[in-house]
């Protein structure tokens, strides 16, 4: 790290910086000028104290990283791009995966019904969630074990991997039983002990951007799970919340951009929460193609307008199919095979 002092600070004002970094367990090296001092310091973060708290002293200006906070996201540790292997589906490396399926499972016919016809359109993964966080305690909340039972015979038939939310501590063992891939979702983010919990699974983990995550945050939120020892984590770019109100959330595309740049781990868009209506999920999908995104995150359910949750913002699945055949040449065009 980088310790900038103020102009003019008195020698001796400067030697009680480097006098406290040396306390802190680092290495000081300063840099002197006419006007104004900077001292680097070399050490392990990871050991010592942040030396952010130097920042309390009047003689210095700030205190900045050379590395980023990410270590093991960022692509300074690992400069190719990795990639997650959920049960057979190779997500990153040059493929574009569809993952589609009901924001709820809501009954057996409902489901299988899904899962044949996304898988048929091209889908390697079904989505669907067993657990809803809903805004409203009074809103539907999601079939518990009885989902995840669905999901599970949805798989055996048809040979699609699961991916569904997991809440909370204590559900992840259950939910990761049948899973292929846990999704930590928005509310979730910064619940840094159900990260803990879900990177000890040894199971692939969809971290979702939450609502009002900087990139930063989001990128710090999967370096809990990389720095557990699960090397299996998907970003997801979901959609912030900002002063718009025309569409549910402002899916930032440019997150995407810059999470491909930042960091190595594989990238999807869920365009469905991203805005909340059908009517833009297409056009969206083929933007996040195009700015170079490991795959999607789709809702699809067969009757949109009998959904339990969030019907308006499903495709059926005429459109999905339709939305895939399209997506083709956006994906090939970014380096990506659907």
């Amino acid at each position: 790290m980088i310790i900038v002092i103020r102009p003019h600070t008195p020698p001796e004002k400067v030697e009680e910086v480097i006098q406290e970094v040396r306390r802190l367990g680092y290495t000081p090296a300063p840099i002197r000028g006419k006007l104004q001092t900077v001292v680097a310091a070399v050490g392990d973060e990871t050991t010592n104290a942040t030396l952010e708290s130097l920042t309390a002293l009047p003689q210095v200006e700030r205190v900045l990283r050379v590395q980023k906070r990410y270590k093991l996201a960022s692509r300074e540790s690992r400069p190719e791009g990795s990639v997650v292997d959920a049960g057979g589906v190779i997500i990153g490396g040059g493929s574009f995966v569809l993952m589609a399926g009901p924001c709820s499972v809501e009954s057996e016919e409902q489901l299988l019904v899904t899962a044949r016809a996304v898988k048929a359109a091209g889908a390697s993964i079904l989505r669907g969630g067993a657990y809803k966080p809903r805004t409203s305690p009074y809103e539907f909340q999601g079939l518990g074990p009885e989902g995840l039972r669905l999901l599970a015979k949805a798989r055996a038939e048809t040979g699609l991997r699961i991916i569904t939310e997991v809440l909370g501590e204590r559900d992840v063992e259950e939910v990761a039983a049948t899973a292929d891939i846990l999704q930590i979702g928005a509310r979730n983010a910064q619940n840094f002990q159900l990260l803990i919990a879900a990177a000890r699974t040894g199971k692939p983990v969809l971290l979702k951007r939450g609502m009002s995550m900087k990139i930063e945050e989001w990128l710090l939120a999967a370096e809990y799970i990389l720095a557990h020892g699960n090397p299996n984590v998907i970003l997801c770019e979901r959609g912030i919340r900002t002063f718009e109100t025309h569409t549910r959330n402002t899916l930032d595309l440019a997150a995407v951009a810059s999470a491909k740049l930042e960091t190595h781990l594989p990238v999807i868009v869920d365009p469905s929460q991203g805005c909340g209506r059908a009517d833009l999920v297409r056009v969206l999908c083929r933007g996040a193609a195009a700015v170079g995104a490991d795959g999607l995150l789709v809702e699809v359910h067969p009757n949109p307008a009998e959904a339990l949750s969030d019907g308006q913002q499903q495709l059926d699945p005429a459109a999905f199919a339709a939305l895939v055949e399209e997506l083709r040449p956006f994906a090939s065009a970014a380096g990506r095979s659907i």
